[in-house]
């Protein structure tokens, strides 16, 4: 069942850049205030293509002063959400929800690996403050490709000395993930949230670690794969239907665009909701979910279509009688 958002009125309290791509803005709801847990998200009301839409951020940082902080990264191939948070101005009204959290911080760990990759760094970012606070044992490892990408590091480098790392793609720098979980207490937790590929890597990683699964916890941000993202074709032999899918589009929002009966929730790859199957591909699939196993992205037999697509021409599905 899909979740259901309770709505409340915001107002735009201010904005501020981070880099020339990532932009802080401050929320502040009204009717009162509900604190954040580190980790936590907002969902915000958002106008894509005239129609309303919903898009979720981390909230940075603790909350003292009663206002929400979300960095918002300006995408070179948006799908409309940034460009619209973009064009927000203090003063401005903007509807969202209160406080959920999936990617918890459990407290009382021996020692944490946070590793954050580009805009990845939001929720981390509050993770490390939290555990600062809490004189916790920990590392950062924050990745980047370059300085100019670098959201937030100063300010984590005034708190957290040299428990932070940098790691810059132009200066020839990679994180090793597998040694830096080797270097990690046995009974440590791990904590990631980046691009798909460093996901997808950090999980093997921890597989091949031999450590419990319950103490990887990540977090995910569905815009991003192994390939670039273009235009292609869905092709419903059943429903007798072909329907493009534009390079700024996802496959689900292309679907519901043209009355093709969906289910969906997450929308970002996590729920599996929004899967349908695979009868034939042109081109390459790029599954950028995290609800399918690499196993199972490798037999092709579903996708997630809420974030995964196609790098080529067309991808024949099936859809449910709906």
């Amino acid at each position: 069942m899909a979740e259901v958002i309770e709505w409340r009125d915001g107002m735009v309290r201010a904005t501020r850049d981070l880099t020339s791509a990532i932009r802080l803005i401050e929320i502040e709801p009204s009717g009162g205030f509900i604190a954040a847990s580190p980790g936590s998200h907002i969902n915000v009301s958002v106008m894509v293509r005239g129609r309303p839409d919903v898009r979720s951020y981390s909230v940075v940082g603790p909350c003292p002063d009663g206002g929400y902080r979300i960095a918002v990264k300006l995408l070179a191939n948006t799908r409309g959400g940034s460009a619209y948070m973009w064009s927000l101005r203090p003063g401005g009204r903007i509807g969202l929800s209160a406080p959920a959290n999936h990617f918890n911080l459990a407290l009382g760990r021996p020692e944490y690996l946070l590793l954050a990759g580009g805009i990845g760094v939001t929720p981390i970012f509050t993770h490390a403050l939290a555990l600062a606070e809490a004189n916790a044992r920990f590392r950062v490892l924050y990745a980047c490709r370059s300085r100019d990408d670098l959201a937030l590091a100063a300010e984590l480098a005034e708190r957290l000395g040299d428990r932070l790392e940098l790691f810059l793609s132009e200066e020839g720098r990679r994180v090793d993930i597998g040694a830096e979980i080797a270097r990690l207490d046995g009974q440590g937790e791990f904590y990631v949230c980046g691009p798909i590929g460093m996901l997808e890597a950090a999980k093997r990683c921890w597989r091949e670690s031999g450590r419990p699964a319950d103490r990887l916890r990540f977090e995910t941000f569905g815009n991003s794969g192994a390939y670039p993202s273009g235009p292609f074709v869905i092709k419903i032999p059943r429903l007798g239907r072909e329907i493009a899918v534009a390079a700024n589009q996802s496959m689900l929002e292309a679907l519901e665009d043209t009355n093709v009966g969906m289910i969906s929730d997450c929308r970002r790859g996590e729920c599996g909701l929004c899967a349908l199957t695979i009868l034939a591909v042109d081109g390459v699939v790029d599954h950028r979910d995290v609800f399918f196993s690499d196993a199972e992205k490798a037999q092709n037999l579903k996708l997630c279509t809420c974030v995964s697509r196609v790098y080529g021409k067309s991808i024949t599905v099936d859809t449910a009688d709906r």
